[in-house]
């Protein structure tokens, strides 16, 4: 009895085998210890330079995401006044009509029409969707 115990051994079905990562299907990767990067962002952290652990497929192998685990994965780091800075910078040049410099709550299609709706076709703009530019005064003299 002794003998057949040792010959038994405990397989991961997941295990491919070959020294490759194991492979989940969809949803079967089990939560408690493993995460994607998405996951791992809702939960404050990040990979924190780890290699994956395993893969987990979608819509027949064609799609697929790393996996990382939980316990090694460090927390985001925080955003820093220059990394502030540096978005809204970007967010300004997407959401600012080159015509008549208005900054609107929304990214403008710049890429096909070049300004805001108002300026390329005359379609008035709710003036609550934008902030007006700054007024230019006059220097007396």
């Amino acid at each position: 009895m002794a003998d057949q115990d040792q010959d038994q051994v405990d397989i991961d079905p997941n295990d491919p085998g070959n020294g490759t990562l194991p492979v989940f299907r969809w949803k079967q990767a089990g939560r408690a210890q493993l995460a994607t990067r998405r996951q791992l962002r809702d939960m404050g952290l990040r990979s924190g330079g780890q290699e994956p652990v395993a893969r987990i497929e979608c819509r027949g192998g064609k799609r697929f995401a790393w996996l990382y685990r939980i316990d090694l994965a460090v927390p985001k780091l925080a955003m820093t006044l220059a990394k502030e800075a540096a978005l809204d910078k970007a967010m300004a040049a997407r959401q600012t009509c080159g015509t008549c410099r208005r900054r609107y709550f929304h990214c403008l299609p710049l890429k096909t029409l070049g300004s805001c709706l108002e300026c390329h076709d005359g379609t008035p703009a709710d003036p609550t969707s934008y902030i007006a530019p700054p007024a230019k005064h006059l220097l007396a003299a």
